[in-house]
């Protein structure tokens, strides 16, 4: 097992101050069998009213409204968990799930029908002819397989383009730019496993980078990182997204075409959802003049404890 301390510290700016609406956050993960929670912690300033509740898919948010107008809303949540090393491709997948195509239980399809069906449009088919790239011609398509070469394919061969502005890109707009950021690239994979019939759902979370561990001074106890530190991974030190296609016998099996990554430990899961704008980890309102805006900044430090 391994312990992580996470702070996601969010922060609007404006000329003047301005009034706020309520803003839903993605406060915390959800324990479960690879993922532990210890402690949480959630500070809001200005002083807000401050309401913990389940959304449809399970995840914990929290539902923040600031009681005064400012010029600066400052949402820093911390927690520390512990996480379970996983190796999804050790987990053995049903008989009739281990080749490509396959068919869902009846049960299963019913609770699955909304990771099943496609969210975008495809007109011309020019998705659905990407997806099926990955199946073989030369014998069976292993499930799994076919999974692994799509994730692998788009961090080959698509250009990673880090995104500060709110909203994902289309799959085909995706595919039409040959780059993106990992939530476009989480979206593009969901939605062709879709067309083939792979329940898929998008991930909310962090990505630890052990090249990001701040160095101790021994002397002083300040905490520093290399101004050269480059990271192994892409998507370290701010939020990741990522999916997790659904395999009978197996689960729900997480893949990272960004990073080319099939579980593991880095993958840090906060939370899940059908499609990227239900997963987003601060989004709320504001009421003033336009212009009074002056930006956003998000600051995300993982470290291993």
């Amino acid at each position: 097992m391994i312990q992580y301390d996470i702070t996601h510290t969010t922060t609007y700016r404006y000329a003047v101050p301005v009034r706020f609406g309520e803003h839903r956050v993605m406060f915390r993960p959800r324990d479960s069998h690879d993922l532990r929670v210890l402690a949480t912690d959630l500070v809001v300033s200005p002083e807000s009213a401050v309401r913990l509740i389940q959304d449809p898919h399970s995840n914990s948010v929290a539902l923040v409204t600031p009681l005064s107008p400012a010029t600066e809303l400052k949402i820093v949540c911390s927690f520390r968990i512990e996480h379970a090393l996983t190796n999804n491709l050790e987990l053995p997948l049903a008989p009739g799930a281990e080749f490509f195509p396959f068919a869902y239980s009846v049960e299963e399809r019913f609770d699955l029908e909304h990771y099943l069906r496609p969210h975008y449009d495809d007109p011309e088919g020019a998705l659905t002819e990407w997806a099926r790239q990955f199946l073989r011609t030369d014998g069976p398509t292993g499930t799994r397989e076919l999974l692994l070469a799509m994730n692998q394919h788009i961090k080959d061969t698509l250009v990673y383009a880090g995104r500060d502005e709110e909203g994902t890109q289309t799959p085909l707009e995706t595919l039409a730019r040959q780059s993106g950021s990992c939530r476009d690239f989480a979206l593009l994979m969901m939605e062709a496993a879709r067309r083939l019939g792979v329940a898929t759902r998008f991930v909310s979370g962090y990505l630890y980078d052990s090249t990001l561990d701040p160095d101790v001074d021994p002397h002083t106890g300040e905490t520093t990182v290399a101004e050269d530190c480059t990271p192994d991974t892409v998507g370290a030190g701010a939020t990741h997204a990522w999916l997790q296609a659904y395999l009978p016998g197996a689960g729900w099996v997480p893949f990272d075409p960004t990073n080319n990554l099939t579980g593991g430990s880095q993958l840090i899961r906060v939370g899940v959802a059908r499609d990227p704008k239900q997963a987003a980890p601060v989004v709320g309102s504001w009421y003033g003049e336009p212009e009074a805006y002056l930006g956003m900044t998000v600051d995300v430090r993982v470290k291993k404890v």
